[in-house]
């Protein structure tokens, strides 16, 4: 086990474009960091430096004790599991797993017992060991890819979407396995995923990437209860978070017309984006009311109801209800939230106020 250090790590490509703009993480021994963000944020681009599939333009990289900007990736003592799982379709199960340590040169009794082990871990059988990687479901595979990391016993476990490829019901299964099996062995892991119910389920801590930078760094729950930017605020959380118009006027704020909104102290007067979760939004007596939306769609999802309108100006609202209220198209809905769950952005910076 070891951490990991990113310092001012920047990737630029001879064309010009810049993939990485400089980021800054220390990655703790035994940590499980994820690296969360849409399509061509950067974040597998990250990974693979750490891996050494890709060069560092600037900046330095550190497992351990050592700087690894120039070590290949053999010499880094990592395991990588990928999205595609990367198994040899000619070998065995037990083969796969075994490779790397014979290309090793590890003693055959040793490799003999870690890769048991690793088994053990995954449960997979004897009878599975034996077969080929297109005898075994999309789980399983994905099983294998892990147990041939497992064995080689990195400082860092790096993992690229390792679920992606599976069906909705085994991604869930799959990573409570991961984290379990990653509180288990203790290894420092980064793991990269588009998907923030993955992100917000595993991580220790998440850094949430956007345009080749960190947006912001902290816990699952630190970001989704204090986001720093809009893009953060809109990423983290399903449905995604309500953005509404409005104007800070002497400590309050005006949004849709309706005046007393409670505000930070210092917040200065002029336009201001105020952000509300759905989940945040109650509905309540007209008299009380913050907002009123008039319902466009309903969806009910069994436990929970989501309810898609607009206010008066025209601005979309989605909130989320529990069990399966009555309201249809066309129904107007009194509204309001506690103002601890009101998020307020300078509309220019993006920026947290």
């Amino acid at each position: 086990m070891a951490r990991v250090e990113l310092n001012g790590v920047r990737k630029t490509y001879p064309n010009g474009f810049q993939a990485i703009h400089g980021i800054d993480v220390n990655i703790a021994d035994g940590e499980f960091i994820v690296l969360v963000g849409p399509s061509g944020c950067g974040k597998s681009t990250l990974l693979r430096m750490v891996a050494g599939l890709e060069t560092v333009t600037d900046g330095e990289i550190s497992i351990g004790e050592r700087v690894v900007n120039q070590l290949e990736p053999a010499d880094r003592d990592i395991a990588m599991v990928f999205q595609n799982y990367a198994l040899y379709p000619h070998m065995t199960v037990y083969n796969n797993m075994a490779y790397g340590l014979r290309n090793r040169g590890t003693p055959k009794d040793e490799i003999e017992k870690r890769v048991r082990k690793a088994a053990d871990i995954l449960e997979l059988s004897e009878d599975q060991l034996a077969r080929k990687p297109r005898q075994l479901s999309g789980g399983q595979r994905q099983r294998v890819a892990m147990g041939r990391a497992i064995v080689r016993e990195p400082e860092v476990f790096l993992f690229d979407e390792p679920l992606s490829n599976l069906d909705a019901k085994l991604r869930v299964q799959m990573r409570l396995e991961i984290k379990r099996l990653q509180r288990s062995l203790g290894t420092t892991s980064i793991y990269v995923t588009h998907d923030q119910v993955e992100a917000m389920t595993m991580a220790d801590r998440l850094v949430v990437m956007n345009g080749g930078r960190a947006e912001q760094i902290g816990t699952p729950m630190e970001v989704y209860e204090r986001p720093a930017t809009v893009f953060v605020a809109g990423f983290i959380g399903s449905p995604a978070m309500n953005f509404l118009e409005g104007r800070a006027e002497g400590g309050k704020v005006v949004v849709n017309g309706a005046a007393g909104l409670a505000a930070p102290a210092d917040i200065p007067d002029g336009p201001v984006l105020v952000g509300l979760r759905p989940e945040h939004l109650a509905v309540v007596d007209g008299g009380a009311a913050m907002l009123e939306l008039a319902a466009e769609a309903v969806e009910p999802l069994g436990a929970d109801t989501l309810v898609h309108g607009r206010l008066g100006d025209g601005q979309l609202v989605t909130i989320r209800l529990s069990g399966t209220p009555t309201f249809g198209e066309g129904d107007r809905i009194a509204l309001a939230a506690e103002a601890a769950n009101l998020h307020f952005f300078d509309p220019e910076t993006g920026r947290r106020i």
